[in-house]
């Protein structure tokens, strides 16, 4: 292919750990990507219409996209332990927030998902850039919020209590890992090609691994959070095994997330399979 394909994911430091390898050419043989760095809101709308042929994405934005995008094996993020967190200005019972107004960090986030996949859900929500949320919360402006990313490591900074774990809520009512975001691929892209690009993925994951060091500067050059602890206990948390291959375990998860917001009527239906197949 002579024009390279369009690539969308976060400036957050898992992924720009995940894709160093790909973006900067170190991959021998490797599609051809440009890349373009967004929030993971601003991904899951450009994914809604259509203008990336890759991208990163809330796993809530993929139950609405099955049928023009595929899941891809390789470069997500899915595990345990860094699920969202509901946080509050000050300590309270979850219920009292169920008729306030929470901040989410996009309609179409797992983060928002999870919330509304919480008992009855949450009636009043309003989306805003996950970055914002934090200071929302502590001016008054929210009786509470939906934090993601490196969020959870400096909430308290900001004098923030923890309501509820959505990821430990989620790991204890159904046993799978947390399904936050993967990357998808459009099917029109063909399944060899999207094969490739699911063995690059691959390779960039195993890439940076194998030189931790190397991509510092650049994830640095788009952390919003500078600290390199927090940069790098991000990393770790959201970097593992199932980011270079979602296996059975990680495809379980997703399919029950689907499974519990198709049958609470949160997201469409589709008789396609996740994956494109190359047989």
């Amino acid at each position: 292919m002579s024009n390279p394909l369009s690539l969308g994911y976060s400036p957050c430091p898992n992924d720009t750990f995940i894709f160093y390898a790909l973006v900067h050419g170190k991959l021998a043989g490797a599609p051809k990507v440009r890349e373009r760095l967004e929030d993971v809101e601003t991904l899951n709308q450009l994914a809604r219409r259509g203008a990336l042929d890759l991208t990163k994405i809330s796993y809530h934005a993929l139950g609405h996209l099955r049928h023009e995008y595929a899941l891809l094996r390789s470069g997500g993020a899915l595990g345990r332990g860094c699920g969202p967190l509901l946080v509050s200005s000050r300590p309270c019972d979850i219920e009292e927030l169920r008729t306030t107004c929470i901040a989410i960090p996009g309609e179409l986030t797992t983060a928002n998902l999870l919330l509304q996949l919480h008992g009855e859900g949450f009636s009043r929500t309003r989306a805003m850039p996950f970055d914002r949320i934090m200071p929302a919360v502590a001016a008054g402006e929210f009786a509470a919020g939906v934090i993601i990313h490196e969020s959870r490591f400096t909430y308290r900074q900001h004098g923030l209590h923890q309501v509820l774990d959505l990821g430990q809520w989620w790991e204890l009512e159904t046993g799978c890992p947390i399904p936050l975001g993967g990357i998808l691929a459009r099917r029109s892209l063909g399944a060899g090609l999207i094969g490739r690009i699911d063995a690059a993925l691959k390779a960039s994951v195993d890439y940076a691994f194998a030189h931790p060091d190397e991509p510092r500067a650049y994830i640095r050059e788009h952390a919003r959070e500078l600290d390199d602890e927090v940069t790098d206990s991000h990393i770790q948390l959201y970097v593992n095994a199932f980011s270079r291959d979602l296996g059975d375990e990680g495809i379980a998860a997703v399919e029950q997330l689907f499974s519990r917001a198709e049958a609470r009527g949160l997201i469409p239906p589709c008789d396609l399979p996740l994956f494109v197949s190359a047989g």
